[in-house]
């Protein structure tokens, strides 16, 4: 963490298909060894994949998943006396969004046997039905984090 003052945010330029900012942060996290056109054609063949599939807009599919594994509570650990307590604490928006985008590429990469276009997209479709590993990852969350209600009086 910084001493002097909070690192400034930098801001994403949208992507160049959609015109979203959104998008834009799963193509860069998709992103490896600096090749963002390789990420970009696999993102936007996961998207062609979701609208062939699903007759509808694969943007509008991709929003409803990205709010349906959006997390709303985290826990963090807190250390009082000798005992480290799990704090549940509310997720900010920017965070929440951040979690969400890295759990649905990490869930895309953990799935086997196709290329990563198809794993996106499966994911995509998953997750936007509350479904699949990334959804999964977020109820996990917030059952630890409802665990850990009792704890709740640590926050700072």
């Amino acid at each position: 963490m910084p001493r002097r003052r909070q690192a400034e945010k930098r801001e994403v330029a949208p992507d160049a298909k959609y015109q979203s900012i959104l998008v834009a942060r799963v193509i860069n996290n998709v992103l490896r060894n600096g090749k963002k056109s390789v990420s970009e054609r696999i993102v936007y063949k996961a998207f062609d994949a979701v609208e062939r599939e699903l007759k509808k807009p694969s943007l509008d599919v991709f929003e409803q998943a990205i709010k349906n594994i959006t997390p709303i509570l985290e826990v963090k650990p807190r250390r009082v006396g000798g005992a480290t307590y799990q704090v549940p604490v509310e997720v900010r928006s920017d965070r929440g969004t951040a979690l969400a985008v890295r759990w649905l590429i990490n869930a895309a990469k953990a799935r086997a046997g196709k290329p990563m276009a198809d794993r996106l997209a499966a994911e995509l479709i998953d997750a936007s039905k509350g479904q699949g590993a990334a959804a999964k990852r977020r109820d996990d969350l917030h059952k630890m984090a409802e665990a850990n209600r009792a704890f709740v009086h640590y926050r700072w």
